[in-house]
C-alpha cells in the first residue's frame, strides 16, 4: 500500500532506548560474536518502560576510534568468487561477487557430502548512485564480514547514473535477488531461498530500503527480502524531503542526476524512488542506523522509522554521535548489533553438513 502522507519536519534527533522487540536466544546461522550485552540492555529497557517504544525513538551510541573506517578488515579465511554474472542490462553483463562462509568441509573431494542450506544477504554499495564498486576494499570487507557471520553474501554491482537513471539500479537489484533464488544457484552455493536479507549504506541504503518495501505479500519469493539493514540511506527524494533536516544543495543535484529530472517540483520518479512512501504492513523487519550530524539528515531516517513502526514493522533504530556516514559507522559494536539482527530475523539451522 503506497502511502502519500507527507512527513512533518522534526526539531531534532530523539535519543531514547532500544527500539526493537526484546530478542530471545536461538540457534544462529553464524560463527561471529553474539551481542549479549546489547541484548541484556535491550531487555532491561523494555522491562523498565513496560512497553515497546514507538515513533522515531532510537538507541544512541558513541563511537570510539578516529579512523574513517576503523573496524573494516580483511578476512583471509573467507573465499570470494569474483565477477559472477547475474543478468544483462543494456547489453552489458551485470556482475556480483559471492563471499562464502568458511567451512572445514571439502565438498569437492566428496560429492556425497552437502552443506546445509544457508541464509543469504545481498550487499549494496553506496556512492551517490553514480560511483562505487562491489569489490572496493571497504565493500569487499563488508561482504566478507557478512560471510564470516555464516551467510552467503553477495556484493552487487548495478547500473550507475547519469548513464542509467532511476529505475535502472533497482531493476538490477531485483534481478540479483531473483538470481539467488534460481534453483541452480541455490544448489551451487547451498542457499536457503526463503531467507534472503539485504544490507546497504548511503545510496545503497536507499536502494536496499526500497527493495525491502516495494511489493506486498510473502517475503520468500520473487525479489522480496526477509530482513533489511541499512545505514545512512536517504528515504525521501521528493521535494518534501527538504523538510526533513537540512539537505545540501549539492546533494539535491546528486538526487536529480540519479532521478533524471531537472527539478524536484516536477519529478514523478522521486516518489517511487523514496522508500518512505512505499511502506506497508507486509514489509520485512528493518535495522536502521544513522549518525546524528552526517551529510544525510538524521530526520530522513526518523521519518522512515516512524512510518515503519506505524505499519507494525519491527524496527531497530540506532543513532550514532558524530558525522560518520554509512559503513564508517561499522565499529565492533555496530557490527554486533547488525549481526544479531540478522541472526534473529534470518533464523535457520546451525551451519553444517547434511546428515
Amino acid at each position: 500500500m503506497r502511502r502519500l502522507r507527507l512527513p512533518t519536519a522534526r526539531s531534532g534527533p530523539l535519543r531514547a532506548a532500544e527500539s526493537s522487540r526484546s530478542h530471545t536466544a536461538s540457534s544462529r546461522p553464524r560463527n561471529g560474536r553474539i551481542a549479549s550485552i546489547a541484548l541484556t540492555v535491550a531487555t532491561i529497557l523494555v522491562v523498565a518502560t513496560g512497553c515497546s517504544l514507538t515513533g522515531s525513538d532510537s538507541e544512541n551510541l558513541s563511537p570510539s576510534g578516529t579512523g574513517l573506517y576503523p573496524e573494516l578488515e580483511s578476512y583471509p579465511d573467507i573465499p570470494v568468487v569474483e565477477n559472477v554474472q547475474y543478468g544483462v542490462a543494456d547489453g552489458t553483463p551485470l556482475l556480483l561477487d559471492v563471499c562464502l562462509p568458511a567451512t572445514e568441509v571439502d565438498t569437492d573431494s566428496d560429492p556425497a557430502v552437502a552443506l546445509k542450506p544457508r541464509a543469504a544477504i545481498v550487499s549494496i554499495h553506496g556512492g551517490s548512485w553514480a560511483r562505487g564498486d562491489k569489490s572496493n576494499v571497504n565493500w569487499r570487507s563488508v561482504c566478507q564480514w557478512l560471510a564470516s557471520e555464516g551467510y552467503v553474501a553477495v556484493s552487487v554491482n548495478y547500473r550507475l547514473a547519469p548513464a542509467a537513471v532511476f529505475p535502472s539500479a533497482i531493476k538490477d537489484l531485483r534481478k540479483a535477488v531473483r538470481w539467488l533464488r534460481d534453483p541452480d544457484v541455490v544448489e551451487e552455493y547451498s542457499i536457503n531461498p526463503d531467507l534472503i536479507g539485504g544490507f546497504g549504506g548511503s545510496a545503497g541504503g536507499n536502494l536496499v530500503s526500497l527493495l525491502g518495501t516495494e511489493g506486498t505479500g510473502p517475503l520468500d519469493r520473487g525479489s522480496r527480502l526477509a530482513a533489511v539493514a541499512e545505514l545512512s540511506g536517504p528515504t525521501d527524494l521528493t521535494v518534501n524531503g527538504r523538510e526533513l533536516g537540512v539537505l545540501t544543495e549539492d546533494f539535491e543535484q546528486v538526487q536529480l542526476q540519479y532521478l533524471g529530472c531537472g527539478n524536484l517540483e516536477d519529478c514523478p520518479r522521486a516518489l517511487t524512488a523514496s522508500p518512505l512512501y512505499d511502506v506497508d504492513e507486509t514489509d520485512p523487519p528493518f535495522f536502521v542506523g544513522h549518525s546524528i550530524d552526517e551529510r544525510i539528515p538524521v530526520e530522513q531516517s526518523e521519518a522512515f522509522v516512524e512510518e515503519l513502526r506505524d505499519d507494525g514493522i519491527e524496527t531497530t533504530f540506532v543513532t550514532v554521535d558524530g558525522t560518520r556516514h554509512s559503513i564508517a559507522m561499522l565499529n565492533a559494536e555496530m557490527r554486533d548489533r547488525i549481526a544479531e539482527f540478522f541472526a534473529t530475523e534470518l533464523v535457520t539451522e546451525v551451519p553444517g553438513v547434511v546428515p
